[in-house]
């Protein structure tokens, strides 16, 4: 990807005004400002890699959303945090296959385990390798389950 994660969010912010489509405009405004407020607080400018992670931190609330409004009867609040994932997801790049997850995870074991790392350290280590690998392209929290099943 030559263009910067940024201008592109940028671009699409433009378009959705151009097109009125209120609804994405406002979640790419909401990401947006997540951004900027990020650069502030640190006080220099986003890499890709730090951009990335604020929209899977946003998609991980978005999905805690729903559920909370699944749970309380309110199917119409959770549909709209469903399009607010579905357009934050298009930012997101294309995710590992489940085979590719595997192949991961059993490499990171094998690392782990060549290290003399085993139990909960093991874990963390595995972990971080992982993150590594696919960050942005599998969702942690699945991945987390899926190496704990196989590390404890």
């Amino acid at each position: 990807m030559s263009d910067s994660l940024k201008q592109t969010i940028s671009a699409e912010i433009k378009n959705a005004m151009r097109a009125k489509q209120s609804e994405r405009l406002g979640t790419l405004r909401l990401l947006q400002a997540a951004i900027k407020q990020k650069e502030v607080d640190e006080r220099k400018e986003l890499s890709n890699d730090e951009i990335l992670a604020i929209i899977e931190k946003q998609i991980k609330q978005r999905k805690e959303s729903i559920s909370a409004y699944e749970k309380a009867g309110r199917t119409e609040t959770a549909e709209a945090e469903k399009a607010e994932m579905q357009v934050l997801s298009e930012f997101l790049p294309e995710q590992a296959s489940p085979e590719e997850i595997i192949a991961v995870i059993t490499a990171a074991i094998e690392e782990v385990a060549a290290q003399g790392v085993s139990g909960a350290p093991a874990m963390g280590k595995a972990m971080a390798i992982i993150k590594q690998k696919l960050a942005g392209r599998a969702d942690m929290s699945e991945l987390s389950k899926q190496l704990k099943a196989r590390i404890m």
